[in-house]
């Protein structure tokens, strides 16, 4: 294998995994309940990855889904089983990670061939983007965000943006593009621009 790549068992979703941040997931398909006991019983991570098309259920016609090819690392941090019989799972992002090959094992869990991204460079969230923490602000007020706990460092440029491009109400594919982002300032000029948009 390319020293420059490891493997990482793969977790296609429809929802996008920001460093830092906490996603739930029900876990019920025989590959997924081994992966997770796998991933608990080392102590290691998966990788989370937006479908581009196709579903994260795997059919003998269509078989698995196309990914976009930039993932966030998750490490387990809580489970308990559901009342629904499931096992509820919390992840919370950790690296960005660009897929370079995916293999599917004998029972369709999907394995990539991964290469970690640089750590985003710290920058400071500067005054024409004062707006965006007043909003973030505003959100953290609403009681179901309070729930959420989040960790949120308001003068981080990478955190505000992280933790913006969770919460606002926009579809999954512009969530990808600002994940694939690795400039913090860039991200939060886009999510100004995104957010005037928003506010017609």
């Amino acid at each position: 294998m390319d020293p420059t790549t490891t493997e990482l068992p793969l977790f296609p979703l429809g929802t996008v995994l920001f460093q830092g941040g906490h996603i739930q997931l029900q876990i019920f398909e025989p590959r997924y309940l081994d992966m997770i006991s796998r991933c608990m019983r080392d102590d290691a991570a998966f990788g989370v990855v937006l479908i581009r098309e196709g579903s994260d259920t795997w059919r003998p016609d269509t078989g698995g889904p196309n990914l976009f090819d930039i993932g966030t690392e998750a490490r387990i941090v809580d489970f308990n089983q559901l009342n629904n019989g499931r096992l509820g799972v919390t992840v919370r992002g950790q690296r960005k990670f660009r897929v370079r090959g995916v293999t599917e094992r004998a029972d369709h869990l999907l394995v990539g061939k991964v290469a970690f991204l640089p750590e985003e460079p710290v920058a400071p969230v500067g005054s024409e983007h004062q707006g965006l923490v007043d909003l973030l602000s505003e959100l953290l007020a609403h009681p179901g965000v309070q729930q959420l706990n989040l960790d949120i460092d308001l003068k981080d440029a990478r955190s505000v943006g992280w933790r913006l491009s969770e919460l606002l109400p926009i579809d999954a594919e512009i969530k990808q593009s600002l994940l694939q982002l690795q400039l913090p300032r860039e991200r939060l000029q886009e999510l100004t621009r995104l957010v005037n948009k928003l506010r017609g």
